[in-house]
């Protein structure tokens, strides 16, 4: 009997075939952690841009709602700018030891406070900014800021630019998201609550952006 061998391997076509086949799976692989990692950047700068936005709007309410606080009623707090998109109030929380007790006055940290934007790092995009006038110059409270409005209404609810007639402020703020998104185009304007324009993007424009607005009442405003 007679052991019969072959040494004969894949063919070229066989090869080929593996190849393509092969080929078609790591593309597929390939695309699928691609769109993936898009999702989750794309997420990850949606929450950031969130985060910001919740982050301005908190900073602001809180200090805007304690303008004119003036137990001693010897500080003459108040809103003392009131501008469209800028604001600055004061108020009397501490003394200057820092003891929590109203000292009659506005001279201490915390207690006159302005909030506008402005380009934090030289880079051409906007910031949220909070000034302290008696602390160290501006503090960036968030970053990518298009746009920040402030309307003044007094105790019917009808704007005013008289700072004495002031009893609440509707406050508007435009994020956006640090990197532009390709093939995302969303040209929307964005309007305060009482129907004007704060912001257009360009035409083109692919970055996405949150809105977010409240109104704030004064509490210690306007009292007797």
């Amino acid at each position: 009997m007679k052991l019969r061998t072959s040494n004969q391997g894949f063919t070229i076509t066989e090869c080929l075939v593996a190849m393509a086949i092969s080929g078609i799976v790591i593309t597929a692989i390939y695309s699928t952690l691609h769109s993936q990692h898009n999702t989750y950047s794309k997420q990850e700068q949606i929450v950031a841009m969130q985060q910001r936005l919740r982050a301005a709007m908190y900073f602001m309410e809180r200090e805007i709602r304690m303008a004119g606080y003036d137990p001693t009623g010897l500080a003459v707090a108040g809103i003392q700018t009131a501008n469209s998109n800028t604001i600055r109030i004061t108020k009397d929380i501490t003394d200057d030891a820092g003891t929590g007790d109203p000292d009659g006055d506005t001279g201490d940290t915390n207690e006159d406070i302005t909030y506008a934007l402005f380009d934090a790092n030289g880079d051409g995009d906007t910031d949220l900014a909070r000034n302290d006038v008696n602390a160290a110059g501006n503090q960036t409270i968030a970053e990518n800021i298009d746009a920040l409005d402030f309307v003044y209404l007094d105790q019917n609810g009808t704007p005013t630019a008289t700072l004495s007639e002031i009893r609440s402020v509707q406050i508007s703020v435009v994020a956006r998201a640090e990197r532009p998104d390709r093939g995302y185009t969303y040209n929307n304007t964005y309007k305060n609550q009482r129907g004007h324009t704060i912001f257009i993007p360009l035409a083109g424009d692919t970055y996405r952006r949150k809105f977010l607005t409240a109104e704030v009442k004064c509490r210690n405003l306007g009292l007797e």
